[in-house]
């Protein structure tokens, strides 16, 4: 496991750059604003991303908070063990918390939607149809606002991922192989979420719906991260392992 361990210390060294994760979220707002206005002058040539229904969105995107939940599960488990079974459990609340965060705000883009939109069909506005849901499966256009909900979801998985991940520059005993490739893992997922965040900021939305969603999705990560998980009576942060001398 020789090639793992290579690829887990390029991508440690990469991590304890400190523009890289302290910068990730004015990254994440100016590749979205950068984005946006690219696809504002309307030069940007359709591409294989262009079409929604490319792998990365029709296996990854689409299904993001289940890879999001089925990688960081383990990893925050196994990485706070050892400091005792009692923490490892109160740091995996963070992902009860974070997909009540999800969902509610997921849910409250579909509703703004719903709300704010009409039918059409053949140019013809439908009024007894009154969600984009029922609109669509009548064969119509809706015209709802709809708040990016990939520029939200892209941006805040990372983020906490991010988040997660930082022990592991620090950490020098109790790694093992499950861990390291849970690691790689997760950084895998990482590109693949700001990759297909710059497709969706380059052919998808306009800039006041993905500026809405990547803020909304970075005002989530700070306010649980920076403002509530410092605080007694929260799941807390991330341990930072002591070195050992």
């Amino acid at each position: 496991m020789a090639d793992v361990d290579i690829i887990v210390n390029k991508f440690l060294a990469l991590w304890r750059i400190p523009f890289v994760r302290l910068k990730l979220p004015w990254i994440f707002l100016c590749l979205s604003m950068v984005g946006s206005l690219v696809k504002s002058t309307q030069l940007v040539p359709e591409t294989y991303f262009s079409n929604s229904r490319n792998v990365l969105n029709m296996y990854f995107v689409k299904v993001s908070w289940g890879w999001t939940l089925l990688l960081l599960t383990p990893f925050i488990f196994l990485i706070n063990y050892n400091d005792s079974l009692t923490f490892a459990l109160r740091r995996m609340s963070s992902l009860v918390v974070a997909t009540a965060i999800w969902y509610t705000f997921t849910e409250t883009f579909f509703y703004i939607e719903d709300a704010t939109g009409t039918c059409h069909r053949d140019q013809v506005p439908h009024k007894e149809f009154t969600t984009k849901w029922r609109c669509r499966n009548a064969g119509g256009q809706w015209d709802g606002y709809d708040i990016s909900g990939h520029s939200f979801l892209l941006s805040y998985s990372a983020l906490i991922i991010a988040e997660e991940m930082a022990p592991m520059a620090t950490m020098e005993r109790n790694r093992n192989i499950v861990l390291d490739l849970l690691y790689v893992s997760l950084n895998g997922i990482v590109i693949i979420w700001i990759w297909m965040f710059m497709c969706t900021s380059v052919y998808f939305h306009n800039f006041c719906q993905n500026g809405l969603g990547t803020v909304f999705g970075i005002l989530a990560w700070f306010v649980t991260y920076r403002v509530w998980y410092p605080k007694p009576l929260s799941p807390g942060l991330p341990l930072k392992p002591i070195k050992q001398s």
